[in-house]
């Protein structure tokens, strides 16, 4: 959390508002369902989420969008094969979301079109259930 507040704020100090600036923080489904076990990150996460969109506001009249994405389970090497087989089935498109599926993601959010998006907290999770 402090090191996402930081790294906002100082962007937001060198900013050259004729450019557009963009922010997307990387959050998790902690408001989609409960997470037990993962009290800590739930809250860190959910803290993301607050800054997020307070910050969006703050700082609006620079130019700058914040929002946040969510991402769901997303294979980036951590998965075992038993995790995988596990969630596997929580998809209604059959496969477990990947590196590049975030990626396109915040392709888009950082593009001019999506400049009027500002604060929110996009779930882009292919559909996971919970």
């Amino acid at each position: 959390m402090r090191a996402t507040t930081l790294l906002s704020s100082r962007f937001a100090q060198r900013f050259d508002k004729k450019s557009g600036g963009r922010i997307v923080n990387i959050t998790s489904g902690q408001f989609q369902g409960p997470m037990p076990g993962e009290l800590a990150y739930a809250t860190t996460k959910g803290a993301v989420d607050a800054l997020t969109i307070t910050l969006s506001a703050e700082l609006a009249p620079l130019g700058i969008t914040v929002n946040a994405l969510n991402p769901g389970p997303t294979d980036t090497g951590w998965m075992t094969e038993e995790i995988k087989n596990e969630l596997k089935p929580m998809f209604p498109f059959g496969r477990i979301g990947t590196p590049r599926d975030v990626a396109k993601t915040i392709k888009f959010l950082v593009n001019d079109e999506a400049d009027w998006i500002t604060g929110q907290i996009i779930h882009s999770e292919g559909g996971f259930k919970r």
